[in-house]
This record gives C-alpha cells, sequence and structure tokens, in this order.
C-alpha cells in the first residue's frame, strides 16, 4: 500500500511533544473518569428531551481519553481515511524509494506535531473516521485544566461541556446518513481535484507542512486553501463549511438551551469560556487564519444565530427538517438568511 505518513511515528511523536496534563492522584483521576462517565449519560437523555432527536444506537460510543489515547486514536481514524485515499489515487502503483521512505517520515512528525499541540486544547470530539457510527472523544485532562483555570464549580462544567460534545454523538447517531454524508464530502472533494495522484500527494503534504508550520509559528502565512485548486473543490468546500457551522452552532444552542435547568453557574461558565475562547485559544485563531475564511467560517456565533432564529419562527420540531437528508441541511448563504432555509424547507 501507498505510505503517505508513517503513521506510527506520528503517533510516537504526538507522545513525545504533548504536554502533561494537570497534578492529580491516582484516585482522583479515577473519579474524574467515572463523573464523566456519568454525565455524559445525563446529559444525553437532556439532550434528546430537549431536541427530539433520539440516538438509534443500543449503547452510546463515549471514551474518556487522556491526551496520548486522543492523538492515537485521531492517528487510527486518519489512517482509516487517508490510506485507501491516497492508495486510490496512486492507482495501486507505489512512490519511489526516496518518497515512500523519507517523504512518509517527514510528513509523520509533522502530522503528530500537530496533534500533540491539539491533544493539549481539545475538551472532547465526535471522531467520526476509524469506527461507525464514530465515537465521543472526552478529553478528561482538558476539562480539568479549565475548569481549574476558569474556577468553575467542577461537577457544573463538566456536565456543560457534556452536552456541547453529547450534542454532536446525537447529530451523528439520530441522523443516520450523517457520517455516510460527511465522508463522501470529503471524498467529493478529493475527487474535485484536477491534479495528478503525485501532484495531489505532494498538494496534502504542503497542507500537513502548513498545519505543523502555524503550530510552530504562530505568524505563518501559509494557508489550507492552497488544496483547493478548481471550482468543483471550492463547491464542496461551501457545503463542508455549512454542515461544520450548523453542528457546531447546534451544540452551542442546545447547551445553552438545556443549561439553566440543570447547571446552575451556567452564566457564569459561559462568560469566562467566552472570555477565554476570544482572549486565550490560539487553536482557533489559527486555523480560521490557516484555512483562509475566518470571516466566512463563524462556526459557534453565526451556527447559534442559524439554529437560534429558524426555532423561534417555526419551533424545534421545524428546525428538525434540517436532519430530513443532505438536501434539507441549510446552503453556506442561508446561515446568514434564515428566512430563506425556512422558506425552501421548513414551509414547504
Amino acid at each position: 500500500m501507498t505510505q503517505f505518513v508513517d503513521w506510527d511515528l506520528a503517533t510516537a511523536t504526538a507522545a513525545a511533544l504533548g504536554k502533561a496534563g494537570p497534578r492529580v492522584s491516582y484516585a482522583e483521576a479515577a473519579a474524574i473518569v467515572a463523573d464523566l462517565r456519568q454525565l455524559s449519560g445525563d446529559a444525553a437523555g437532556h439532550v434528546a428531551a430537549y431536541t427530539g432527536l433520539q440516538p438509534q444506537v443500543e449503547h452510546l460510543p463515549v471514551r474518556v481519553v487522556d491526551r496520548r489515547d486522543w492523538a492515537e486514536a485521531n492517528v487510527n481514524g486518519l489512517r482509516e481515511v487517508v490510506n485507501p485515499l491516497v492508495s486510490r489515487l496512486a492507482g495501486g502503483r507505489r512512490p519511489g524509494i526516496l518518497t515512500e521512505s523519507v517523504g512518509s517520515r517527514v510528513t509523520g512528525v509533522q502530522a503528530g506535531t500537530v496533534l500533540a499541540y491539539l491533544s493539549g486544547r481539545v475538551l472532547g470530539q465526535y471522531e467520526v473516521f476509524s469506527t461507525d457510527p464514530g465515537q465521543l472523544l472526552l478529553v478528561a485532562p482538558n476539562i480539568v485544566e479549565v475548569e481549574r483555570k476558569l474556577r468553575a464549580d467542577p461537577h457544573d462544567f463538566r456536565l456543560w461541556v457534556c452536552l456541547h460534545e453529547v450534542t454532536h454523538l446525537t447529530q451523528f447517531t439520530a441522523v443516520r446518513w450523517m457520517r455516510g454524508h460527511f465522508l463522501g464530502e470529503v471524498q467529493a472533494f478529493v475527487d474535485a481535484s484536477q491534479a495528478s495522484a503525485e501532484q495531489l500527494r505532494e498538494r496534502l503534504r504542503r497542507g500537513v507542512a502548513a498545519l505543523s508550520d502555524a503550530v510552530r509559528n504562530p505568524d505563518s502565512r501559509a494557508s489550507i486553501l492552497d488544496l483547493v485548486q478548481t471550482p468543483a473543490q471550492k463547491a464542496v468546500l461551501d457545503r463542508l463549511t455549512a454542515l461544520m457551522t450548523l453542528l457546531e452552532g447546534h451544540a452551542e444552542f442546545v447547551m445553552d438551551g438545556v443549561g439553566p435547568e440543570v447547571v446552575p453557574s451556567v452564566e457564569a461558565i459561559r462568560r469566562k469560556f467566552n472570555r477565554r475562547r476570544e482572549t486565550a485559544n490560539p487553536l482557533e485563531r489559527v486555523l480560521r487564519k490557516l484555512l483562509g475564511i475566518e470571516v466566512k467560517l463563524r462556526q459557534y456565533a453565526e451556527g447559534r444565530r442559524f439554529v437560534h432564529a429558524v426555532v423561534d419562527r417555526v419551533g424545534m420540531a421545524g428546525f428538525n427538517r434540517v436532519w430530513d437528508s443532505p438536501h434539507t441541511l441549510p446552503l453556506l448563504d442561508e446561515l446568514g438568511d434564515p428566512d430563506r432555509w425556512v422558506a425552501r424547507v421548513a414551509a414547504a
């Protein structure tokens, strides 16, 4: 098989470069893990009652992980997607020995550097690549670290985080076509390239290198948009942007809608967390800059405004028409004009 990334090296690099978590005793760590498992189950009930969406799985796929486990899970997920794509694009031909041995190791170190950086900042993630329907990863050290920095009530903050992350779990387990649609759009982005397999591999390597460079150098001017070469790719990117904005905005809307009922200190947590997001979260700023769509991709704020506006107009049941099929998802320009989506989908 064509080797684009030395995945074992990526895993080792992420483990070596990842920062240590907050100081906790073994007993404290065990209690935190048990608490997050319990609260994720509680959050699932709250989210289902509030949204009307019921996960279509027997057991909720939730894992409480540390930073190393988070990085390894993402390496496994990326391996499942990237290797078959590159092999298909190469038409079964192996690259040259130098390209495979040296290039894959360089990309492995770069990918591991990015994952090490992210592993210290992500509170939770619904990882969709490695398993069907995906798995919710709650990164315990990061949750504890942030709750301590915000001086938030641990129970309230953990439940608040779980409400957001379990909403993503619900989106992918209640809407059974969602994972396939998302992976299909990723495939469509690759298919829309007019480059040769070798050119595309090089372009993907440059994208990983741009991310790695930005982690080391926040002033980097590199952009993932360097990968977008055709109008067809831009169309796919617009659809992915709209989808991610909807999913993030919906999660924000739900966590704030449920929060006042079950999280007594939710207003103080939201105020402190927003201040942290605006002033002390280099991750989001770096990624938005790298994507080159900072103005367009206001996932949290714009998505939350869209969901709020639609629910105000047609209620939760009317909003839930958004999950009927890929054709009822909002278009990019409808996110800023909810009435257009209502007229196109909900009113019909």
